[in-house]
């Protein structure tokens, strides 16, 4: 997928909302955006067809995230908001959007059905939704949980809280973006010696000296700015400006602080961006913060590039945590230097013999190519712990393949399960909901403990403590019962 055009979409889709007074469900119309990009080889808004959402919304959709039926008016709506702006900013003809419209008015009724089909189901959402609509989309292992408190500053010590690796932009484009600081517009940079070096210099002495609120407009301001960029530095996520707003608060004191206008005096510095609701440190921000760790000498890892790992170090990268959007870069990178079935042959023998969350991550990889991975694909139906993922992938493209046995649907069904454990310890609120919406039934839990899966106890453990529905959570227990003591024998 590409990052670029979709986030660029995105934007001119809310700016487009706003001048219009139209209420726009961007994340729905990014995730439409997502998924065209990523299956149906749309690499920008004018590759949209009318056929774009019938695979869309009756096939794509349906098989990869997890909603209810009722949802499906509020999908189809969001694609219409999607294809107005594409009449409006002149990327489809006026002819076209009607085509687009009179499809949208086919699918509507059709696309509720298709939530409700489980023949349509993914393997992710068909065994029963168990990490979370997010989780499933992206199968990565992608910090989560609860923000910290950014007014509560770091421990000072470096072993105490070492700092995570972090990617860095190439030096090219370093410099390109150099050009384009506000900052730097009206105080540039000495004109002799390294520019990237003075840089790092000017945000040193913006974080460390008394700038006495030439950088926020507030002298208290500016004296938080190192936690600040540091926090955000660690987090390596995108933080809610609303995060932001209530760490400026306490540090302003009694009087009021115009978010709005510290967050753009902070974008004129070129260390921060904001896009809508959330901030992020630019590039040159993170680069900058790194090198002025490094004069301080604090160790400051730089992650490597995933896209030139093997499979196995991809994997393993993974699931050391990166970011959603260069996660999806390593990945399109990854597999862009191989061929389908190459990729498949390397990412399946990677997750051979695999724990389940590294299988998961692989198998969800695969899941993205098409019909030319078959050969490889096929090669892995001998696979005990495989076999259940190749044959669901081959039924999915419509291949021939041997239907799941019964033992091969609970091995498959535990094995997903304890892909989701990771998540479920980190928020099992969320866990526990998408179980009581579509986890497995008793009978099936029942059954389980037969299973031959090295995380089969954990996994009966688990929904034991989270299914809400007291009769199927018992059974649960019963099984992990019956799971342990057979392992015992």
């Amino acid at each position: 997928m590409s990052i670029e055009w979709v986030n660029q979409a995105i934007d001119d889709l809310r700016a487009w909302g706003r001048a219009r007074e139209v209420e726009v469900d961007a994340d729905e119309v990014r995730l439409l955006c997502d998924y065209a990009s990523d299956y149906l080889n749309v690499n920008e808004l004018g590759d949209f067809t009318p056929e774009t959402f019938d695979e869309l919304l009756l096939s794509i959709y349906p098989r990869k995230v997890i909603a209810p039926p009722e949802s499906a008016p509020e999908t189809v709506a969001a694609a219409r908001t999607l294809v107005d702006y594409l009449h409006e900013a002149a990327q489809v003809s006026g002819e076209t959007a009607a085509r687009m419209r009179e499809r949208l008015d086919a699918i509507g009724p059709r696309m509720a059905e298709a939530l409700a089909d489980t023949s349509n189901f993914g393997m992710a959402k068909s065994l029963f939704s168990s990490i979370g609509p997010e989780s499933l989309e992206q199968s990565i292992a992608i910090p989560s949980g609860e923000l910290p408190d950014l007014g509560e500053a770091p421990c000072d010590c470096p072993g105490c809280t070492p700092l995570p690796a972090v990617r860095l932009a190439a030096p090219e484009e370093l410099l390109a973006a150099l050009e384009h600081v506000p900052m730097l517009a009206e105080e540039p940079l000495p004109g002799d010696g390294d520019p990237l070096e003075a840089w790092a210099r000017r945000v040193a002495h913006l974080l460390e000296q008394d700038t006495g609120g030439a950088v926020t407009g507030s002298a208290e301001l500016d004296e938080g700015l190192y936690d600040l960029f540091d926090m955000i530095y660690r987090l390596q996520v995108r933080v809610p400006v609303g995060v932001i707003g209530d760490y400026l608060d306490e540090l302003g004191g009694e009087g009021e602080v115009d978010l709005a206008a510290v967050l753009g005096r902070l974008e004129r510095t070129g260390l921060l961006r904001v896009d809508g609701d959330c901030a992020e440190l630019t590039p040159l921000g993170v680069w900058a913060l790194r090198e002025h760790y490094l004069s301080l000498g604090i160790d400051a890892p730089q992650a490597p590039d995933l896209a030139e790992a093997d499979a196995r170090g991809l994997i393993e990268g993974l699931l050391d945590g990166v970011p959603t959007e260069i996660a999806e870069d390593d990945i399109n990178r990854w597999l862009s230097v191989r061929e389908p079935a190459e990729a498949a042959a390397e990412l399946l023998a990677a997750a051979s013999g695999a724990p389940a969350v590294a299988r998961g991550i692989a198998i969800t990889i695969v899941d993205r190519l098409g019909p030319e991975a078959e050969p490889a694909v096929r090669d892995y139906l001998d696979d005990q712990e495989l076999r259940p993922h190749a044959i669901h992938w081959l039924a999915a493209r419509k291949l021939p393949a041997p239907p799941l046995t019964q033992e091969e649907l609970l091995w498959v069904s535990v094995d997903m399960l304890a892909l989701a454990m990771p998540a479920a310890e980190e928020d099992p609120d969320n866990f526990a909901e998408n179980m009581a919406a579509s986890g497995p039934p008793a009978h099936l839990i029942e059954e389980m403990w037969r299973v031959d899966h090295p995380d089969v106890v954990e996994v009966l453990e688990l929904l034991g403590r989270s299914i809400t529905d007291g009769t199927v959570a018992k059974a649960a227990r019963k099984a992990a019962f019956k799971a342990r003591s057979r392992s015992i024998r």
